[in-house]
Parts: structure tokens; C-alpha cells; sequence
């Protein structure tokens, strides 16, 4: 085994457990997420999930009533120049 790859941490007690940040730049995790836990025989391995667009389906309900929009004039508030 390559004792670079190894890294211990703790599980508080309430089950959590804390990605080192050396860890989070090698998978470049970047923002908090979801992962996906396996277990295989005696191991758990993590993986990162990956999210669609979907997933922000309803997470903005809330701002959408405060900020009204004109429908009429979308496109001035679109950046084409990175299309």
C-alpha cells in the first residue's frame, strides 16, 4: 500500500466525518454535494454524485416571487459572448 494514499480521521458522534481538504482538491470537490457510500466486504468507499440540472428544480421558488423578471427583455440579461 502507498502510506502517501492513507488518511486518518475521525467519526464524530454524530456519524459524521470530515473530507480533508487535500483530499477534496485530488477529487476536486469544490462546493459542498451528495455522495454515493458503497461497501464493499470490509471497506466503504465514497464517491461524488454527480447532480443535474434538475436537481435545482424548486430550490429558487422562494426568490423567484421576490425578483420579477421581464420576460419581454430576457435576453438583455443574457451573456451570448460565452456561448
Amino acid at each position: 500500500r502507498n502510506m502517501q494514499n492513507l488518511i486518518t480521521v475521525e467519526i464524530t458522534r454524530q456519524w459524521q466525518v470530515y473530507i480533508p481538504k487535500r483530499v477534496r482538491e485530488v477529487l476536486r470537490l469544490d462546493k459542498p454535494g451528495k455522495i454515493v457510500m458503497e461497501v464493499r466486504k470490509d471497506k466503504l468507499i465514497l464517491h461524488p454524485k454527480k447532480t443535474g440540472i434538475l436537481s435545482l428544480a424548486g430550490k429558487f421558488k422562494e426568490r423567484a416571487k421576490r425578483v420579477k423578471v421581464n420576460l419581454d427583455r430576457i435576453r438583455d440579461y443574457i451573456d451570448y459572448s460565452k456561448a
